[in-house]
C-alpha cells in the first residue's frame, strides 16, 4: 500500500504541475527564477521536506511569487548596499510602517532575489499573526516564528538571517503626520545580538509610509477586536477589503554597514540603550538619504 506521505506528495506535485502548465509564460519564468535562487540556499530538511523551523522550500517557492511581482512591478523596489551583508548569522534591523507588513515581504524578497549568495530571511512576527485565518499556515511555511527571545536566539544560533522591527506595532500603525519618525525601539534585539554574537545590519526603508498612510488609529476598538491597532487610511475601511491593497509607492531599501557590539545580553538597560541608539541613528541616516535621493513618492 502506498504510504500516506507519498500519496500527499504525489497529489501536491500533480496539482503544482497542473497549475504551472496554465500559468502565463512571464509568471512561469519568474517561478523558474525563484526556484533557481532557492536551489542555491543551503537547507536542513527532514524526510517530510521541512526545516527545523517549519519552512518548506516547495511552499516558499510559490509564496515568493506574488512578493516578487509586487517587488518588481508594483513597488518597483530599488536596493543598495546588499554587498555589505556578512556571511552567516545576522540581525537585519529596519524601520516599520504601512499598516500591513509589505515592507517585511519586500526586504525578504530583496535578500533572496538580489543578494549574492541568495539568503532566506527569517521574520520574527507579532504574537497575533499566527491566530489570523489563513495567515498561520503561511506564517509557518515561510519559516517565520513568533518573535520571542527564545525563537530568535535559536534562529541566530543556526546561522540564519533574522529580520526584526524594533518599533513593532508602534511603527506600523502610526499616522502619516509622523511619517519616517522612528518610534521607540525595544531593547530585546540588542540583548539577543550580544548573547549570540550576531552582527546587526541597519536597514532604511523608504516608500512603506506612503503605501497606506494612516489618518487615524482606533486603538481601543482594535483591542476589543483582538487586534493591537485599527488604522484608518484613505482607502480602508471605505473600500472594504479592497482598501487593504497598498498604494504603488516606490520602495528604496538601503543596507548599512554591519555593526558589531561588545557586551553581555544581561547588561543594565542603560548600557543596552546606548547601543540601541547607535543602531537607531544608523537607520535614520539611511532613511534620510533615501528621502533625499527620491524624485517622487510614486516615481522616485
Amino acid at each position: 500500500m502506498e504510504p500516506v506521505a507519498e500519496k500527499r506528495g504525489g497529489i501536491t506535485r500533480a496539482l503544482s504541475d497542473f497549475v504551472a502548465d496554465r500559468l502565463p509564460m512571464a509568471t512561469r519564468e519568474l517561478q523558474a527564477e525563484i526556484e533557481a535562487k532557492l536551489a542555491q540556499v543551503p537547507n536542513q530538511l527532514n524526510e517530510f521536506g521541512y526545516d527545523p523551523f517549519g519552512l518548506s522550500p516547495d511552499w516558499l517557492c510559490k509564496f515568493v511569487l506574488p512578493g516578487l511581482i509586487l517587488y518588481r512591478h508594483w513597488f518597483r523596489c530599488r536596493c543598495d548596499g546588499l554587498e555589505k551583508l556578512p556571511a552567516g548569522r545576522m540581525l537585519l534591523v529596519a524601520n516599520h510602517a504601512g499598516q500591513l507588513p509589505f515592507d517585511a515581504a519586500m526586504l525578504s524578497t530583496a535578500l533572496l532575489m538580489e543578494a549574492e549568495p541568495p539568503r532566506i530571511v527569517r521574520p520574527m512576527g507579532e504574537y497575533f499573526l499566527p491566530r489570523l485565518p489563513f495567515v498561520s499556515i503561511a506564517f509557518a511555511r515561510s519559516g517565520a516564528l513568533v518573535g520571542t527571545p527564545g525563537n530568535c536566539a535559536r534562529m541566530l544560533e543556526n546561522d540564519e538571517a533574522v529580520m526584526v522591527f524594533p518599533e513593532g506595532v508602534r511603527g506600523i500603525s502610526k499616522t502619516y503626520d509622523h511619517a519616517y519618525e522612528l518610534q521607540r525601539f525595544g531593547l530585546g534585539f540588542m540583548r539577543l545580538a550580544l548573547e549570540t554574537r550576531a552582527p546587526i545590519v541597519p536597514v532604511g526603508i523608504v516608500g512603506s509610509e506612503e503605501q497606506a498612510p494612516g489618518l487615524a488609529n482606533l486603538e481601543r476598538l482594535g483591542r476589543r477586536l483582538g487586534l493591537p491597532a485599527l488604522p484608518i487610511t484613505p482607502t480602508f475601511p471605505l473600500l472594504g477589503p479592497l482598501g487593504l491593497i497598498p498604494l504603488p509607492a516606490r520602495y528604496r531599501i538601503s543596507f548599512g554597514e554591519p555593526l558589531y557590539f561588545e557586551g553581555d545580553g544581561s547588561d543594565e538597560d542603560e548600557a543596552i540603550e546606548s547601543k540601541v541608539e547607535l543602531v537607531k541613528r544608523a537607520i535614520e541616516a539611511l532613511i534620510e538619504r533615501g528621502l533625499a535621493e527620491r524624485r517622487g513618492i510614486f516615481s522616485g
